[in-house]
């Protein structure tokens, strides 16, 4: 990490944490961030869902809620990014504070409630990005929404004309009953009719699933089953956790999704039990508690095509990300691989 990175980021933890997460998107509209562009080698390139990665280190939705930042994300080092999430109309979100720094366990807790602009200024800026680098979106639902599985069709009508894949989340903690979304019958009747908003856009993008990390046995076969059925894209495990389990930090017991490190274990298992599952025949995205080149590694060789990063940022800096695909680079030729697909599931056993 840079000096002027790690001066930047001690000022940041002297402030509110959400404050300062806007003042990281401002520094990155002025230009103050790494500007590397993404790190590529012929190794690194990845493909999935028919889309070409300059590597497979994305930035998970969440960070850049508006689409505000695009063009300098794209320049961070990362392979691709994911915007959002969007809802249909725009909302305020859970009322502050809502975002905690566990600075103790390298992991944070956050309750926003899908705090965004609406579909229809995303929309706008989305139509202005560089049309150069891969850029996906989250899709929301409103949470005074009396049908919200069809908010996530709604969202897709509006902006998919300008992205190149589009998630689906049902997996936030903090929109009431959006879990409930989850089910094998809510879940196939919601994708379903996604999948419809996609078939009616003038170019077909690649439809994603986001998925709970806390999920049982057979709820995991359900959604596996389901994403088959419905013939989705790629899944990306996971989102944020309500465990607590051995956090030290005085905000653990807060209200909202944990993220960080105490979510790698957990997430990379789910990660593997649904590469088992659907047999490496749908691509897998993994997240949760990346924030070194090791665990990036680990992650794919547990069944992940590739990998998304968020709250490692925090602590990491964005520079982490052009770090974790250069250090990629290195391990994948240690062990002999050719590309990262090679390296995909060859250590899945070891999660299960």
């Amino acid at each position: 990490m840079r000096l002027t990175e790690k001066l930047a980021l001690a000022a940041m933890y002297q402030m509110d944490p959400e404050t300062g997460h806007s003042l990281a998107i401002k520094a990155l509209q002025m230009g103050l961030t790494p500007k590397s562009g993404p790190v590529t080698t012929e190794r690194l390139k990845t493909k999935i869902a028919g889309l070409s990665l300059p590597n497979p280190i994305g930035l998970a939705a969440g960070f850049d809620k508006n689409a505000t930042a695009i063009k300098p994300l794209l320049q961070s080092g990362f392979g691709f990014i994911e915007v959002g999430a969007a809802t249909p109309l725009p909302q305020s979100g859970n009322d502050k504070p809502r975002l905690f720094r566990l600075r103790e366990d390298a992991a944070a807790i956050n309750r926003f409630g899908f705090n965004n602009d609406g579909a229809d200024a995303i929309a706008e800026r989305l139509a202005t990005r560089p049309k150069t680098g891969i850029v996906g979106l989250n899709l929301g639902a409103n949470k005074t929404a009396s049908d919200k599985a069809a908010d996530f069709a709604t969202v897709l009508k509006t902006c998919g004309a300008h992205v190149d894949f589009a998630t689906v989340n049902v997996s936030s903690p903090n929109t009431e009953k959006l879990r409930d979304l989850q089910g094998k019958a809510a879940l196939a009747s919601l994708l379903a009719g996604v999948v419809d908003a996609r078939n009616g856009l003038d170019r077909k993008i690649p439809i994603f699933l986001k998925i709970a990390p806390d999920l049982t046995s057979d709820e995991l076969q359900d959604i596996a089953e389901v994403a088959l059925n419905a013939k989705l894209d790629a899944v990306i495990a996971t989102n944020t956790t309500l465990s607590r389990d051995g956090l030290k930090s005085a905000d653990r017991d807060q209200q909202g999704g944990l993220s960080g490190q105490p979510l790698f274990e957990k997430s990379t298992r789910i990660l593997a039990q649904l590469s088992q599952l659907t047999e490496g025949t749908i691509p897998l995205i993994g997240v949760g508690g990346i924030a070194s080149a090791a665990q990036a590694y680990a992650k794919i060789r547990a069944g992940a095509s590739a990998v998304q990063l968020y709250t490692a940022l925090v602590y990491g800096g964005l520079s982490l990300a052009k770090d974790i695909a250069t250090e990629l680079d290195r391990l994948l030729a240690k062990d002999g691989f050719a590309s990262v697909a090679e390296a995909v599931g060859t250590e899945r056993h070891l999660w299960l």
